[in-house]
Protein backbone atom coordinates (compact mmCIF):
# COMPACT_ATOMS: atom_id res chain seq x y z
CA UNK A 1 0.00 0.00 0.00
CA UNK A 2 1.34 3.41 -0.98
CA UNK A 3 1.83 5.74 1.97
CA UNK A 4 0.32 9.23 1.88
CA UNK A 5 0.03 12.22 4.17
CA UNK A 6 1.44 11.96 7.68
CA UNK A 7 2.54 8.34 7.30
CA UNK A 8 4.59 9.20 4.21
CA UNK A 9 6.15 12.26 5.86
CA UNK A 10 7.06 10.21 8.92
CA UNK A 11 8.74 7.58 6.74
CA UNK A 12 10.65 10.24 4.80
CA UNK A 13 11.78 11.83 8.07
CA UNK A 14 13.00 8.45 9.29
CA UNK A 15 14.86 7.82 6.04
CA UNK A 16 16.53 11.24 6.15
CA UNK A 17 17.65 10.59 9.71
CA UNK A 18 19.00 7.21 8.64
CA UNK A 19 21.00 9.02 5.97
CA UNK A 20 22.35 11.31 8.73
CA UNK A 21 20.50 14.31 7.26
CA UNK A 22 18.91 15.21 10.56
CA UNK A 23 18.59 18.92 9.80
CA UNK A 24 16.74 18.17 6.57
CA UNK A 25 14.53 15.69 8.42
CA UNK A 26 13.60 18.27 11.05
CA UNK A 27 12.98 20.89 8.35
CA UNK A 28 10.65 18.57 6.44
CA UNK A 29 8.70 17.72 9.58
CA UNK A 30 8.43 21.42 10.46
CA UNK A 31 7.31 22.42 6.95
CA UNK A 32 4.69 19.70 6.82
CA UNK A 33 2.99 20.98 9.95
CA UNK A 34 2.90 24.59 8.75
CA UNK A 35 -0.13 26.05 6.94
CA UNK A 36 0.36 26.26 3.20
CA UNK A 37 2.63 23.22 2.90
CA UNK A 38 0.55 21.65 0.14
CA UNK A 39 0.47 24.92 -1.81
CA UNK A 40 4.30 25.30 -1.90
CA UNK A 41 5.77 25.03 -5.39
CA UNK A 42 8.31 22.28 -5.88
CA UNK A 43 11.41 24.44 -6.29
CA UNK A 44 10.61 26.43 -3.15
CA UNK A 45 10.10 23.22 -1.21
CA UNK A 46 13.41 21.83 -2.41
CA UNK A 47 15.20 25.07 -1.52
CA UNK A 48 13.61 25.14 1.94
CA UNK A 49 14.70 21.54 2.55
CA UNK A 50 18.26 21.77 1.27
CA UNK A 51 19.17 25.26 2.54
CA UNK A 52 19.45 24.58 6.30
CA UNK A 53 21.25 21.24 5.76
CA UNK A 54 23.73 22.90 3.40
CA UNK A 55 24.39 25.80 5.80
CA UNK A 56 25.00 23.34 8.61
CA UNK A 57 27.53 21.53 6.42
CA UNK A 58 29.26 24.82 5.56
CA UNK A 59 29.36 25.83 9.23
CA UNK A 60 30.74 22.45 10.32
CA UNK A 61 33.40 22.49 7.58
CA UNK A 62 34.49 25.99 8.58
CA UNK A 63 34.63 25.02 12.25
CA UNK A 64 36.74 21.96 11.44
CA UNK A 65 39.10 23.95 9.23
CA UNK A 66 39.56 26.65 11.88
CA UNK A 67 40.33 23.98 14.46
CA UNK A 68 42.84 22.23 12.19
CA UNK A 69 44.44 25.59 11.38
CA UNK A 70 44.82 26.47 15.08
CA UNK A 71 42.67 29.54 14.43
CA UNK A 72 39.47 28.52 16.22
CA UNK A 73 38.25 31.32 18.47
CA UNK A 74 40.58 33.89 16.91
CA UNK A 75 38.78 37.25 16.57
CA UNK A 76 40.86 38.76 13.77
CA UNK A 77 38.95 40.50 10.96
CA UNK A 78 40.53 41.31 7.62
CA UNK A 79 38.28 44.38 7.31
CA UNK A 80 40.21 45.88 10.28
CA UNK A 81 43.49 45.71 8.37
CA UNK A 82 43.36 49.11 6.71
CA UNK A 83 45.41 52.27 7.09
CA UNK A 84 44.63 54.13 10.31
CA UNK A 85 46.18 56.59 12.75
CA UNK A 86 48.01 53.59 14.31
CA UNK A 87 49.47 51.76 11.29
CA UNK A 88 50.02 51.90 7.55
CA UNK A 89 50.04 48.96 5.11
CA UNK A 90 52.41 49.23 2.16
CA UNK A 91 52.06 49.10 -0.78
CA UNK A 92 48.89 51.13 -0.56
CA UNK A 93 45.70 49.12 -0.97
CA UNK A 94 47.46 45.74 -0.67
CA UNK A 95 45.12 44.34 1.99
CA UNK A 96 42.13 44.97 -0.27
CA UNK A 97 43.92 43.12 -3.08
CA UNK A 98 44.64 40.16 -0.82
CA UNK A 99 41.09 40.01 0.54
CA UNK A 100 39.95 38.33 -2.68
CA UNK A 101 42.23 35.38 -1.77
CA UNK A 102 43.19 35.21 -5.44
CA UNK A 103 46.83 34.85 -4.38
CA UNK A 104 45.98 31.46 -2.83
CA UNK A 105 44.29 30.31 -6.02
CA UNK A 106 47.43 31.28 -7.92
CA UNK A 107 49.76 29.66 -5.38
CA UNK A 108 51.53 32.93 -4.59
CA UNK A 109 53.52 33.53 -1.42
CA UNK A 110 53.18 36.48 0.94
CA UNK A 111 55.83 38.04 3.18
CA UNK A 112 54.56 40.34 5.96
CA UNK A 113 57.23 42.57 7.52
CA UNK A 114 57.09 44.94 10.48
CA UNK A 115 58.45 45.59 13.93
CA UNK A 116 57.17 43.83 17.04
CA UNK A 117 53.44 44.51 17.69
CA UNK A 118 53.01 46.15 14.28
CA UNK A 119 50.08 43.86 13.49
CA UNK A 120 51.76 41.17 11.36
CA UNK A 121 50.16 38.25 13.20
CA UNK A 122 46.77 39.97 13.20
CA UNK A 123 46.84 40.40 9.42
CA UNK A 124 48.11 36.86 8.79
CA UNK A 125 45.48 35.33 11.07
CA UNK A 126 42.73 37.46 9.51
CA UNK A 127 43.71 36.19 6.05
CA UNK A 128 43.86 32.63 7.40
CA UNK A 129 40.42 32.84 8.99
CA UNK A 130 38.85 34.12 5.78
CA UNK A 131 40.71 31.49 3.77
CA UNK A 132 39.23 28.72 5.95
CA UNK A 133 35.88 29.34 4.23
CA UNK A 134 37.35 27.86 1.06
CA UNK A 135 40.68 26.23 1.81
CA UNK A 136 42.63 24.05 4.24
CA UNK A 137 44.91 26.30 6.30
CA UNK A 138 47.65 25.86 8.89
CA UNK A 139 48.92 28.55 11.27
CA UNK A 140 52.22 27.89 13.09
CA UNK A 141 54.93 29.61 15.07
CA UNK A 142 57.97 28.84 12.94
CA UNK A 143 60.34 27.72 15.71
CA UNK A 144 57.75 25.46 17.32
CA UNK A 145 56.91 23.83 13.99
CA UNK A 146 60.53 23.16 13.05
CA UNK A 147 61.47 21.84 16.48
CA UNK A 148 58.50 19.47 16.59
CA UNK A 149 59.16 18.23 13.05
CA UNK A 150 62.82 17.53 13.85
CA UNK A 151 61.80 15.43 16.86
CA UNK A 152 59.12 13.62 14.88
CA UNK A 153 61.49 12.89 12.00
CA UNK A 154 63.98 11.24 14.36
CA UNK A 155 61.42 9.32 16.39
CA UNK A 156 59.00 8.15 13.70
CA UNK A 157 59.98 8.92 10.11
CA UNK A 158 56.79 7.46 8.63
CA UNK A 159 54.65 9.72 10.81
CA UNK A 160 56.87 12.66 9.91
CA UNK A 161 56.44 11.89 6.20
CA UNK A 162 52.65 11.73 6.57
CA UNK A 163 52.57 15.05 8.39
CA UNK A 164 54.83 16.72 5.85
CA UNK A 165 52.62 15.36 3.06
CA UNK A 166 49.60 16.94 4.77
CA UNK A 167 51.38 20.28 5.12
CA UNK A 168 52.30 20.19 1.46
CA UNK A 169 48.65 19.58 0.46
CA UNK A 170 47.15 22.46 2.44
CA UNK A 171 46.37 25.45 0.23
CA UNK A 172 47.75 27.96 2.76
CA UNK A 173 50.32 27.72 5.54
CA UNK A 174 51.23 30.66 7.78
CA UNK A 175 54.65 30.74 9.45
CA UNK A 176 54.61 33.39 12.17
CA UNK A 177 57.71 34.76 13.94
CA UNK A 178 59.75 33.68 10.92
CA UNK A 179 63.50 33.73 11.70
CA UNK A 180 62.90 35.36 15.05
CA UNK A 181 66.18 33.74 16.10
CA UNK A 182 69.15 32.35 14.17
CA UNK A 183 68.71 28.76 12.97
CA UNK A 184 71.84 26.78 13.80
CA UNK A 185 70.37 23.29 13.61
CA UNK A 186 70.94 21.93 10.11
CA UNK A 187 68.00 19.55 10.58
CA UNK A 188 65.63 22.50 11.01
CA UNK A 189 67.10 24.24 7.97
CA UNK A 190 66.54 21.17 5.81
CA UNK A 191 62.92 20.83 6.95
CA UNK A 192 62.22 24.52 6.32
CA UNK A 193 63.85 24.22 2.90
CA UNK A 194 61.80 21.12 2.06
CA UNK A 195 58.56 22.73 3.17
CA UNK A 196 59.02 25.96 1.21
CA UNK A 197 60.61 24.36 -1.85
CA UNK A 198 58.01 21.64 -2.31
CA UNK A 199 55.09 23.97 -1.59
CA UNK A 200 56.45 26.28 -4.27
CA UNK A 201 56.74 23.39 -6.73
CA UNK A 202 53.13 22.42 -6.03
CA UNK A 203 51.93 26.06 -6.25
CA UNK A 204 50.72 26.17 -2.65
CA UNK A 205 50.72 29.52 -0.86
CA UNK A 206 52.82 30.28 2.19
CA UNK A 207 52.69 33.39 4.38
CA UNK A 208 55.71 34.31 6.49
CA UNK A 209 55.67 37.04 9.14
CA UNK A 210 59.02 38.48 10.17
CA UNK A 211 60.41 41.33 12.21
CA UNK A 212 63.60 41.19 10.18
CA UNK A 213 64.32 42.53 6.71
CA UNK A 214 64.87 39.74 4.17
CA UNK A 215 68.34 41.13 3.45
CA UNK A 216 69.33 39.86 6.91
CA UNK A 217 67.81 36.40 6.60
CA UNK A 218 70.76 34.62 5.04
CA UNK A 219 72.97 35.56 7.96
CA UNK A 220 70.46 33.85 10.27
CA UNK A 221 70.47 30.52 8.40
CA UNK A 222 73.92 29.19 9.22
CA UNK A 223 76.14 26.76 7.32
CA UNK A 224 73.81 26.20 4.37
CA UNK A 225 74.03 29.01 1.83
CA UNK A 226 72.14 27.08 -0.86
CA UNK A 227 69.15 26.47 1.39
CA UNK A 228 69.35 30.02 2.76
CA UNK A 229 69.19 31.51 -0.73
CA UNK A 230 66.26 29.28 -1.71
CA UNK A 231 64.34 29.98 1.52
CA UNK A 232 64.70 33.74 1.04
CA UNK A 233 63.74 33.53 -2.63
CA UNK A 234 60.65 31.40 -2.02
CA UNK A 235 59.37 33.38 0.97
CA UNK A 236 59.61 36.74 -0.82
CA UNK A 237 58.75 35.59 -4.33
CA UNK A 238 55.43 37.30 -4.94
CA UNK A 239 53.92 39.75 -2.42
CA UNK A 240 55.70 41.66 0.32
CA UNK A 241 53.77 43.80 2.78
CA UNK A 242 55.41 46.30 5.09
CA UNK A 243 53.41 47.42 8.14
CA UNK A 244 54.58 50.72 9.57
CA UNK A 245 53.38 51.92 12.95
CA UNK A 246 52.63 55.63 13.31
Amino acid sequence: MMLTGTALINELVDELNELKLSTMAATLDDLYHKPGFLEMDRLTLIAELIGPQFQEKVSTTLKNRLTAAHLKGSPEELSDCVDSDKREYLPSGITEVLSSLDFIERGYNLCILGESDAGKSYLAKAIGIKACNRYNVGYFHSEELLESMVVLKEQDYDKYARKMKKYLKWELIILDDFLLHTITDEREIKILFELLEKRNEQRKSTIVCSQRDPDNWKAMILNDEVSANSIMKRATKHYTIKINTR
